[in-house]
């Protein structure tokens, strides 16, 4: 897939069809100038007209010239004014706004409401609308032969004026506005591109976890099986240390099993165990007390009630994976605080969940792209996969994650998604 391609190859660009338009018109006056002279009869003053062709021949050259430097508005701008002092320097010496070609200006404005920024566009606006004023008084008269010969009254030439600047107006107007809207479009289809990339890594992750978790399966089954067995053997019922070693690795073997579990569910995959019933106060105490070190933890209870909940598999590691990257992080101290707000979007009551740690924080590039897959350092490991798979629980869930370093020192990390996505009025 190409790359698209970046804003200074895109001015060089514009640049040079600015260049080739700029032949065109040499090309267009320099006909026209010669129709008019040798083909009408109509005397022009040749020798500035054919010097001010010449003054754009040279401009487009040291243009060509200097194409491979990087390309500013200003530059652009420039070369526009240019352009439109060259042409009314041609109209002025041929008849002024009584010309036909001076509604040419009317190409430069669109030009720049192409190319440049808006107050640049602008600019020309003005510019252009000026020149068409002033030329209606200061020109050479064209000495036209008398059946060519016409006389234009004060109000057609006002009111050619007028519609010339409205003209400008609603161009630079429309153009602009539907150049932004394209833009916006842009951007939303990068996002949603993003968004795509995005997916498709978890997707290929969570195909990855699910065949590690079903290949694991087996041997920790067969493990189970054999402790159970070890178990009632008589040599480890005489030897009491034995016994406790098998419990606590049949423990252990347990926990493992429960985590794969966790891992199959989150991928969408049904293990025949019936969702848990709980309370929001029960879950997040349960998930603290079975993490590996309860004792860093500080639970700060603010719910103003204990609302049934279904436990969210998906959601506990989320917040297990939280408190694993505090410690990574350096922090030797974790504050859980758990509450219900009820200004959620369209009032829903939303749960908020927030760890505060005393870790060493997030390096400022971090909290820039908070969220994206693999974006980490060597002091926190394994942060940015973390919150990125975070980030991706909450909005399957309808929430969001925020992330930021606290003043004091530490890290904090809010959670908030609506009350309704665990109720077991939905999920039961």
């Amino acid at each position: 897939m190409s790359l698209p391609p970046r804003p200074q190859d895109a001015a060089r660009r514009n640049l040079l069809l600015l260049i080739l338009l700029r032949w065109l018109a040499v090309g267009g006056q320099l006909a026209t100038i010669l129709v008019v002279e040798f083909g009408m009869g109509i005397r022009l003053p040749l020798a500035p007209m054919l010097t001010t062709l010449a003054g754009l021949v040279v401009l487009n050259l040291v243009q060509l010239a200097t194409a491979r430097f990087p390309v500013t508005n200003a530059e652009l701008l420039g070369a526009l004014l240019i352009d439109v002092a060259a042409l009314g320097v041609q109209l002025a010496l041929s008849g002024g706004a009584t010309n036909p070609f001076v509604t040419l200006f009317l190409l430069q404005v669109v030009l720049g409401a192409v190319l440049l920024e808006a107050w640049s566009s602008w600019l020309l606006v003005a510019v252009t609308s000026a020149a068409f004023a002033l030329l209606a008084f200061v020109h050479r008269p064209l000495p036209l032969p008398p059946e060519f010969a016409s006389r234009l009254s004060v109000p057609y030439m006002l009111g050619s004026w007028f519609n010339f600047t409205l003209a400008a107006v609603l161009a630079v107007l429309f153009v602009t506005r539907g150049a932004a809207n394209l833009r916006q479009r842009d951007a939303h289809l990068a996002a949603m591109r993003s968004l795509a990339a995005e997916q498709e890594q978890i997707v290929r992750m969570g195909l990855l976890a699910s065949g590690a978790a079903h290949e694991l399966g087996t041997p920790l089954s067969t493990l189970s099986v054999t402790l159970g067995d070890w178990r009632h053997e008589a040599e480890a019922r005489a030897f009491p240390r034995l016994a406790g070693e098998i419990a606590e690795l049949e423990a252990e073997v347990a926990r493992c099993k429960e985590i794969l579990a966790g891992i199959l569910f989150a991928a969408g995959e049904v293990t025949g165990e019936a969702p848990a019933r709980t309370t929001l106060r029960r879950f997040v105490q349960r998930i603290v007390e079975r993490w590996g070190r309860p004792e860093l933890v500080t639970l700060d209870d603010c719910l103003w009630r204990d609302p049934p909940i279904v436990a969210d598999r998906a959601l506990a590691q989320t917040i297990v994976n939280l408190l694993d990257n505090a410690i990574e992080a350096g922090a030797s101290h974790v504050t859980l605080t758990y509450a219900l707000d009820d200004a959620g979007d369209g009032g829903e009551e939303e749960i908020v969940i927030a760890a505060r740690d005393d870790g060493r924080g997030f390096p400022p590039e971090f909290l820039d792209g908070i969220g994206r897959p693999y974006q980490s350092s060597k002091e926190r490991r394994g942060a940015g996969l973390g919150l990125f798979l975070a980030s991706n629980v909450l909005r399957t869930l309808g929430g969001s994650l925020e992330a930021r370093n606290d003043p004091r020192g530490g890290a904090v990390v809010v959670l908030r998604l609506p009350l309704a996505t665990l109720s077991l009025e939905k999920k039961g």
